[in-house]
């Protein structure tokens, strides 16, 4: 399930944390890359521990936890801070799959990576190549999305990203732990969950909503992995 959450910051913020994050240094890439990606992995990122990079990963995080979209589709348990990359000078990174468990850096809370996350900072327009490929059983996804917008995809894909060969791309990246493991039942009770909303702003019957209502949450009792 790729879901695109559009909009997440508008275009203007969106440039003015690429602009201050121009101004960190940055590391290789390679730092958090495991055993086989590393391999596959060429590109910059901005130090876990920088300052600016937690401030903005907790404005990302604040922003998403607004986001009525996300929450259904997600359903986060815990989130990894957010982390920041950045693709030029035909930099890539080739197919991988993301590690399974990622410890958080200073603490000993680990993170089971259910889905992960990108949030685009640069105007497309303004590089060419780095589109996020992502494969599953229908095929290869490739994703470029305009400026503040994120893409949400299952963390057990096989995933890309193409050569920057002109400008830069930036963005922001990071997984979820969700309540509900499994990408085909959180499908399931997203699918519902925008069902019950829609049928609610149309002022459908109570009893059916009720109903309706009760599967879903005896669905989420179920399938939840507290």
């Amino acid at each position: 399930m790729l879901i695109e959450i559009a909009s997440l910051f508008t275009p203007d913020e969106a440039q003015a944390m690429r602009q201050a994050l121009l101004e960190r240094p940055w590391v290789d890439g390679k730092v958090t890359a495991g055993q086989r990606s590393v391999r596959e992995k060429y590109n910059r990122q901005l130090a876990e521990d920088d300052e600016l990079g937690i401030r903005l990963g907790e404005r990302i995080l604040q922003r998403l936890s607004d986001n009525a979209l996300f929450m259904s589709a997600a359903l986060p348990k815990r989130i990894y801070p957010p982390l920041f990359n950045r693709y030029g000078g035909g930099e890539a990174f080739g197919f991988h799959i993301d590690n399974a468990i990622r410890g958080i850096k200073g603490v000993r809370e680990r993170v089971r990576t259910d889905l992960s996350a990108t949030l685009f900072l640069a105007d497309p327009n303004t590089y060419d190549g780095g589109e996020l490929v992502i494969r599953d059983t229908f095929g290869e996804h490739s994703v470029k999305l305009p400026a503040g917008h994120m893409v949400l995809y299952p963390g057990t894909s096989v995933h890309k990203v193409n050569p920057v060969n002109r400008g830069e791309r930036i963005a922001a990246f990071f997984w979820i732990e969700s309540l509900v493991r499994e990408d085909s039942q959180r499908s399931l009770l997203l699918d519902m969950d925008v069902a019950i909303q829609r049928l609610s702003a149309q002022q459908a019957d109570d009893d059916s909503l009720l109903q309706l209502s009760g599967v879903y949450h005896n669905l989420l009792r179920r399938w939840s992995d507290v």
